[in-house]
């Protein structure tokens, strides 16, 4: 059943996003308020240039300890060589790109458009979805 599950099924379409542009502390609190590991970066049309993750927000962290100060913009600190997931693709093929890398959220694209971001809490949701239409228990009920 999982494997007949596409990325677009369980994607977040309603995105929080920074512009390269966005005070980086700024960014910092947009995750945090949004409970989110990373947002995309994008540019007035839309089109992806990047992504600004907790990683990212590290990177912030320890430059505010060596320079005294928290100050600067995401396009300084974003993410910009992305891996990017179709929107057609199965979960379970995402799954497995998930297991092989340390990323924790995929920008989704069809054809060339952007259209989304899953996170590996969205692979669970839909494991758990399928466990619950086929009356299976878990521990987390």
């Amino acid at each position: 059943m999982l494997a007949k599950i596409t990325v677009a099924d369980y994607m977040s379409k309603r995105l929080t996003t920074l512009t390269k542009d966005t005070d980086v502390i700024d960014a910092i609190k947009k995750l945090l308020d949004h409970k989110i590991t990373s947002a995309p970066v994008i540019d007035q049309r839309g089109h992806l240039l990047g992504m600004f993750s907790e990683k990212d927000g590290m990177k912030v962290f320890m430059q505010s300890v060596y320079n005294q100060g928290m100050s600067g913009k995401v396009g300084e600190y974003m993410t910009e060589e992305i891996i990017k997931v179709d929107a057609e693709s199965t979960i379970v093929d995402l799954a497995e790109k998930f297991q092989k890398s340390s990323v924790r959220s995929f920008p989704v694209f069809e054809d060339t458009d952007f259209v989304g971001v899953i996170s590996r809490t969205d692979v669970l949701r839909a494991l758990v979805t399928i466990a619950g239409r086929h009356g299976e228990r878990s521990d987390l009920e």
